[in-house]
């Protein structure tokens, strides 16, 4: 068969470098990792050079050099794992941070790059040799000088004490050179975590597990023995009614091997699949994790997910654990974990809603909380799904059934303490949520209670037919300032709240206006400067007054102008009308709530009320 002109021909060293990552892939520890390699030429790194790895996280490989696959996939692993075990990472180097101003630090290399780079090529040798993988001639006998468990750090002290100079033939992959590029510039990443080095422990757990359950013959009829998780999630069936129908329905999937999960550090929920991801190497206890798979129900339960209205996602996250976790602590289910725990005694009797806004106090720091999930990831796992109303019972319809009922058995059957607060959210899932136009009602009911009539012989009814000769009095109103009953409206006419928007947010206040019979509403439009409309009628409001604006997005100017204005009222609240995309430093002195779209989240802690409408 005649050769394609275009056609490339592999050489053999190059077939022999491509059979070497085939063996790499195959393997059931380095194939699950995902490590970036690229082949080069030998005018790249060097004529005897193999390969040499960078803290970018790349593997580069010397297509021509000439070596077995063996000893390819030996220097490919060599080279994975130095990105695996954080040779790279600040934190376990030997250098240190100077600390020069509040904001900024400087990185101090007070250590030899050589030796360290050769303490680590000491390290994953003896790695490599007690797993047994690839081929390499070591130096048994030299291995061994450096000690049978030290760390990096240890053999770099040990070669630093011992005044040895470098040697990179004997255990790296770049011959008589450093294989690592990068160690005078350390590596740091985003809350503390080198995504690196947990997908090796993953990968490393896994691994374990599939050599344990391969191991042996496998008699006729033989089923997989259940794992710790899966006995926790047993025991809630078996033994607690009040979360044992959530335990029934929810999936354990574990995170091995699953490189989409790698993120999981111990466990995470999905209520719209009804699964919970758990990650088998986090090492927990029986106890321990009874006590994870009881805040995952919950999670679920309580429909954590979709009672978030607009609230920062991470910070609801972590305001939900605290609650949870202090419910699980008085209940005494399972034992706490010592990590990606969420737990502080001062916020018992608190809800979700109330330690969420004690969160958005300090958004910085408490950003950097970690869940069961992770630093900077929530355990509540939202993709945005939408309900299905096609189906006759949905998922979140099925967890509220199920913890509702198994409140009601577990309390029947005397099967142990629930906290009061519990209880009553339980009981709250029974009933359907409050409109927020209701809810706004409300709040006109408090700012402007009824004004209840008085009798007066100054102007008598008429007299009954019965009795003529006894005068009757009539009820009139008080005589009351004509500005007592009157508020004022803030609105955002910036370019993206829409007229769809302005309008049902109008609507409303202008409905609730007359009903509580006010006579007239000061009215403010602003978008980057305030435009005073005066006083208009409850009706002029709904749709009569002509919009002005469409620019940027400034309150405060609208805010000043109301509250220094002669004609309004001290105790004249304020109603404002935004779509939250609003600066973060709104001061407001009056009585005041703030009408926002679903979905949408102020900038800042309020400190009157807010109403989320549709």
């Amino acid at each position: 068969m005649a050769k394609k002109k275009n056609e490339t021909k592999i050489t053999k060293n190059e077939q022999q470098l491509i059979d070497g990552i085939k063996l790499v892939n195959s393997h059931p520890l380095f194939g699950k990792l995902h490590i970036m390699m690229e082949n080069v030429s030998k005018s790249r790194l060097g004529k005897n050079i193999p390969a040499k790895v960078s803290s970018s996280g790349i593997v580069y490989l010397n297509k021509d050099c000439d070596k077995t696959p063996a000893e390819w996939a030996y220097i490919i692993a060599h080279c994975m794992l130095h990105i695996s075990f954080g040779h790279f990472d600040a934190e376990r180097m030997p250098g240190y941070w100077q600390q020069i101003t509040e904001n900024q630090k400087k990185w101090v290399n007070d250590y030899d790059p050589a030796l360290w780079n050769m303490a680590c090529d000491i390290f994953i040798t003896r790695f490599l040799a007690d797993i047994k993988f690839g081929k390499c001639d070591i130096d048994t006998a030299k291995l061994n000088a450096y000690g049978s468990s030290a760390n990096e750090l240890k053999i770099y002290e040990y070669l630093v004490n011992a005044h040895i100079s470098a040697d990179f033939a004997s255990f790296g992959t770049a011959g008589e050179f450093p294989d690592m590029i990068g160690t005078d510039s350390p590596c740091t990443y985003q809350y503390g975590k080198n995504s690196y080095i947990t997908e090796f422990a993953y990968a490393l757990a896994g691994s374990v597990r599939s050599v344990i359950d391969d191991a042996g013959d496998k008699p006729v009829g033989y089923t997989k023995r259940k794992s710790i998780m899966q006995k926790a999630a047993d025991w809630f069936i078996n033994h607690y009614p009040l979360l044992g129908g959530l335990a029934a329905d929810f999936k354990i999937i574990e995170t091995t091997g699953r490189a989409d999960l790698s993120d999981i550090e111990i466990a995470a929920v999905d209520v719209t699949v009804g699964k919970i991801y758990v990650n088998p190497s986090a090492g927990l206890t029986f106890e321990e994790w009874k006590f994870v798979l009881a805040h995952e129900y919950l999670h679920a339960g309580l429909q954590h997910h979709t009672r978030r209205n607009g609230r920062d996602p991470y910070l609801w996250n972590i305001a939900c654990d605290f609650v949870i976790n202090g419910w699980l602590n008085e209940m005494q289910t399972g034992i706490m974990p010592q990590n990606g725990l969420m737990y502080d005694e001062t916020l018992k009797n608190q809800s979700a809603e109330e330690i969420y806004d004690k969160l958005t106090d300090n958004i910085r720091k408490n950003a950097k909380l970690s869940t069961f999930r992770g630093y900077g990831k929530g355990d509540i796992i939202d993709k945005g799904w939408k309900p299905d109303n096609n189906k006759p019972t949905t998922l979140d319809d099925f967890c509220k059934n199920a913890l509702r009922n198994g409140l009601e058995y577990h309390s029947s059957a005397g099967r142990g303490y629930i906290p009061a607060g519990l209880i009553e959210e339980i009981k709250a899932l029974s009933m359907p949520p409050v409109p927020w136009d209701v809810e706004l009602a409300k709040c006109f009911d408090i700012w402007f209670a009824p004004i209840e009539k008085h009798r007066t012989y100054a102007r008598p009814s008429r007299r009954q037919s019965s009795t003529p000769n006894i005068p009757r009095p009539s009820y009139v109103r008080p005589e009351l300032p004509e500005n007592i009953s009157t508020y004022a409206v803030i609105i955002d006419t910036s370019g993206s709240m829409s007229p769809t928007l302005i309008g049902k947010a109008l609507g409303a206040a202008a409905s609730y206006s007359a009903a509580k019979e006010v006579s007239f509403v000061r009215v403010v439009f602003c978008d980057a400067q305030a435009y005073d409309i005066g006083y208009v009628s409850p009706e002029d409001i709904a749709g009569r007054v002509e919009v002005k604006g469409r620019g940027g997005t400034v309150l405060q100017p609208a805010v000043d102008l109301l509250e220094n204005a002669k004609d309004l009222p001290k105790n004249a609240p304020i109603l404002i009308i935004t779509d939250a995309g609003i600066e973060n430093n709104l001061k407001v002195h009056h009585e005041h709530a703030f009408l926002i779209p679903e979905g949408s989240r102020l900038p800042f802690r309020p400190r009157g009320k807010v109403f989320y409408f549709k």
